[in-house]
């Protein structure tokens, strides 16, 4: 199963967020990741969802989507033309004695440390989903105690 980019535009409408999920659920598609925020356009919002399926299935989802009423465009984004990336959170533990050695992964991938306490730290990275898990794998012997990530945003490359 291929994953799929969408980009939807909508109006800023209570209960559409509600409708578009649903729309998913009666369906049976999961929604792998969604991020939806107000764009460029007022009174309007984007939508980035990644759906896994087949051309069938997403084929679908959009025939589906484009019958709501408050859904704008529509726009399909294959992966080589997005400009793609996701926020994550990740609260690491780090005593004294390890708290070096987790500074130091944390800026080979240029996470910021947003938070210091005195059981561990809490680190930002922006990037593509490689980079994330990249940082998770390297963090997970010292102890991961929550993760959170934003849901990715995408772009058509100009």
């Amino acid at each position: 199963m291929n994953q799929h980019l969408l980009s939807v535009l909508v109006n800023n409408h209570p209960g559409l967020l509600s409708k578009v999920s649903g729309l998913f659920s009666r369906r049976g598609f999961n929604i792998e990741s969604l991020a939806v925020g107000v764009c460029e356009k007022p009174g309007c919002s984007r939508m980035t969802i990644v759906v896994n399926g087949d051309e069938r299935v997403v084929d679908q989802v959009m025939k589906q989507l484009d019958k709501l009423i408050d859904v704008l465009e529509i726009e399909r984004l294959p992966t080589e033309e997005a400009v793609q990336r996701e926020l994550i959170l990740v609260k690491v533990r780090a005593d004294i004695h390890q708290r070096q050695d987790v500074i130091q992964i944390a800026e080979i991938f240029r996470a910021r440390i947003v938070d210091v306490a005195a059981l561990g730290l809490t680190l930002e990275l922006t990037g593509t989903d490689d980079k994330l898990s990249a940082l998770i794998s390297l963090l997970e012997p010292y102890g991961i105690e929550q993760i959170m990530r934003t849901g990715l945003v995408a772009v058509r490359r100009f």
